[in-house]
């Protein structure tokens, strides 16, 4: 390759940009003392082809443009400097830096020993200087073309109080379904499939939240094992989707394949939110590889300890991104925008969330990070999801993210375990978890939908382990099953594992119905893992990261039972959506209803009547109701019109005996109508005023609270009056 000449660039954007006519690349290094592109011809070759200088410095951006250089060339930086790991500096010119900018990825990381910027096996370890060249095995950035027919494309915006998420793994979601064709299983396109998609029509979810798609790095002592980093928390590119995604790993195409998904699940109605890992890299400790942003200028991407040798660990993976940074805000922040601008994704889920606010050593909820947010035009309006912890002093923040945020809802995990589990105590946080969880979000001036509801995760027991196992299994880590939460709150309903047991087994998926149905009816935002839809199993291991193979993914055959159980949760999804009073944009007040004597939530005791201080207080209290009054008094939708819907009676009982619950008084031409119980397919017919309904052990019932075609239309009209009359009086 014979370049004529370079010249001066451009400090805006940083990365590889094309123009049309050729190629600027620009490069943040504030300590280095020279920057080169280094350019390939082919993944194949084992040296670049030529080595150029970037010809200006400006502000620390290294840059220059090279007139003529098209898409899908292959590049990597050199970067030279000081190398003294004792103050914090990694430089080494030997070692190909990935471009911390690059848009798409055209070789992935081969490990050898010249990964590293140190000798291996060296007695002083990282303080040594390795001079062997790694081109041969460093992972390359490609340059793009940006240009994508999106035919009209454009964020749907579902509101949150109409979301409902649906955790998935590309590659998991798709490898084994016969409704894929084979070339796209297991990849971008295989989840914009018409087969997969009419699996999610007929589930009912309303957007997809993807494992990490960021191009990321399987760890060098899994490789030596013969596993993968499989889930992918292991980012090395923020802007780059991960190319063993792609049907045919061409950088431009995986590109352009991810678009087509976006677009595709756009044009069915569904949302796409990334699971993204702004807190760490895969670069590790002071023992890791040198990869990108270690090698461009380490002391300014990383969060180094006092000795400036040793990283700042707030993630259990080795580093933490530097927050106090503003480079480091500019590179995080310039990802998610071209996620949102450029890939039209329509919202993220932050890994370890309480890593990016810390900007000293404790987690400041109004640090620089959420102050950019905020501002900024467009991403203060996509979908935000913190994972509002990290494994750092004061990590667990449930409850403390500022306004525009929602949370993963850990306490709404473990209290809705513990209940269903039967553990004393849990009434009355269990009905505070039910209804969004005021406690940790009102106020803060949030909403309902601050809280993201969920049972189970890629991270822990799956639905069906976590009523089957009462210990993690994952001897097949090679961890000696020391990997995984230990603190799983499970109950394996009388047997550990597989079992014949016809009582246990019928005990189990009574359970899995209670833990679905809970989740549907709870104010906040349901999120489901994929493959709890079928109840499927993982053998009992929690933290199956390492493992891309059957016990991850997707089982596209279901048995009977799954075929059951998936059913089951389609119905109740379906239930969760015809009922407004289970989609509440404001918290809960308990009060009476203007006019009448009822209050938009009740919670009653088995005999019918409105519980105490002292049925809440008492320990063994495991059986309540819960009455949702369906004239919701200062709810409105969009057009600014009162929302009624019916009133329900929800039923819970984690008793081992069946308990007789008395209906609640009504008037005496209405009746109660069941919708949905946990144990049988075929609820009873309608119960009148004081009648029992017999709430089976271990399970849930919901009714809807039914009057005569006429007195719904007499009661719809005196909800518009009341309406009318309010409104009136206010303009006079």
């Amino acid at each position: 390759m014979a370049l004529q000449r370079v010249w001066l660039g451009r400090t805006a954007p940083l990365g590889a940009t094309w123009d049309g006519h050729g190629v600027n690349f620009a490069v943040f290094s504030e300590h280095a003392t020279q920057v080169d592109v280094c350019l390939f011809d082919s993944p194949s070759a084992t040296q670049e082809t030529c080595r150029i200088p970037l010809p200006d410095r400006t502000d620390h951006v290294w840059n220059g443009y090279f007139p003529g250089l098209k898409p899908g060339q292959l590049y990597g930086f050199r970067a030279d400097g000081p190398y003294e790991p004792q103050q914090g500096f990694r430089f080494n010119a030997n070692k190909l830096m990935l471009d911390p900018y690059a848009k798409a990825i055209g070789r992935d990381l081969t490990w050898s020993d010249t990964a590293f910027g140190y000798r291996v096996g060296d007695p002083e370890m990282d303080l040594s200087f390795d001079e062997r060249d790694n081109a041969a095995t460093a992972p390359l950035a490609a340059v793009i073309n940006p240009a994508f027919r999106w035919g009209g494309d454009k964020p749907l915006r579902t509101p949150w109080h109409k979301t409902v998420i649906y955790e998935m793994h590309v590659k998991g979601f798709s490898q084994t379904s016969p409704w894929v064709p084979r070339e796209f299983r297991g990849r971008y396109a295989g989840v914009a499939c018409e087969g997969s998609l009419r699996h999610l029509r007929a589930l009912g979810v309303t957007a997809v939240e993807l494992m990490p798609i960021h191009h990321h790095v399987d760890e060098r002592s899994l490789t030596e094992r013969g596993l993968t980093n499989y889930w992918g928390y292991n980012t090395l590119g923020f802007l780059a989707p991960d190319i063993r995604f792609g049907e045919s790993r061409d950088p431009q195409r995986t590109v352009n394949e991810f678009k087509r998904m976006v677009r595709t699940l756009h044009r069915n109605g569904f949302e796409v939110i990334l699971d993204v890992v702004y807190n760490h890299t895969c670069e590790g400790n002071h023992l890791g590889p040198t990869l990108s942003l270690k090698g461009l200028d380490n002391t300014s991407y990383y969060r180094l300890t006092d000795e400036r040798r040793f990283y700042k660990d707030y993630t259990g993976c080795g580093n933490t991104l530097n927050m106090q940074s503003p480079r480091v805000l500019q590179l995080i922040m310039d990802s998610l925008r071209y996620w949102v601008e450029e890939m039209h994704v329509d919202g993220f889920r932050f890994d370890l969330a309480a890593a990016l606010a810390r900007e000293l050593h404790d987690v400041d909820k109004l640090g620089a990070f959420f102050d950019i947010i905020h501002q900024d035009p467009v991403l203060s309006q996509v979908k935000l999801i913190a994972e509002p912890w990290d494994v750092g002093p004061g990590g667990y923040q449930v409850g403390n993210f500022p306004v525009l945020w929602t949370e993963w809802n850990g306490k709404y995990r473990d209290c809705v375990r513990k209940f269903w589990r039967g553990d004393g105590n849990t009434a009355s946080e269990f009905a505070t978890r039910l209804c969004g969880s005021s406690d940790l979000y009102e106020a803060t001036g949030r909403r309902p939908h601050a809280s993201i509801n969920f049972v189970t995760s890629h991270d822990g027991f799956s639905l069906h382990d976590l009523v089957s196992y009462n210990h993690k299994h994952n001897l097949a880590n090679g961890e000696n099953n020391s990997d995984g939460d230990n603190h799983n709150i499970s109950w394996n309903c009388g047997a550990e594992g597989v079992t014949t047991d016809p009582a246990i087994l019928e005990r189990r998926e009574r359970q899995k119905r209670n833990f679905m149905a809970t989740l549907m009816i709870s104010q906040g935002v349901a999120m489901l893992r994929s493959g709890d839809e079928f109840g499927q199993s993982q053998g009992g291991n929690n933290n199956t990261y390492c493992q891309d193979n059957p016990v991850s993914w997707l089982k596209w055959k279901p048995s009977e039972a799954e075929q059951n159980f998936f059913e089951f949760t389609t119905k109740v999804i379906q239930l969760w959506k015809s009922q407004p009073v289970f989609q509440r944009r404001k918290f809960f007040q308990g009060r009476m209803i203007r006019g009448e004597l009822v209050h938009d939530v009740v919670w009653l005791t088995p005999q019918g009547e409105e519980m105490t201080d002292a049925d809440w207080n008492r320990h063994y209290t495991r059986c309540l109701g819960m009455r949702l009054a369906g004239e919701m008094d200062h709810e409105f939708d969009d057009q600014g019109r009162p929302v009624m819907g019916d009133t329900l009676l929800v039923l819970f009982n984690s008793h081992h005996d069946q308990i007789a619950f008395l209906m609640p008084p009504h008037e005496e031409v209405e009746f109660w109508q069941p919708l949905l119980d946990t144990t049988t397919d075929h609820p009873l017919k309608r119960l009148n005023s004081q009648q029992p309904y017999p709430l089976q052990a271990h399970s849930m019932a919901v009714l809807k609270l039914t009057r005569p075609r006429k007195k719904l239309i007499e009661r719809g009209r005196n909800v518009l009056r009341k309406f009318r009359s309010r409104f009136l009086n206010r303009d006079h």
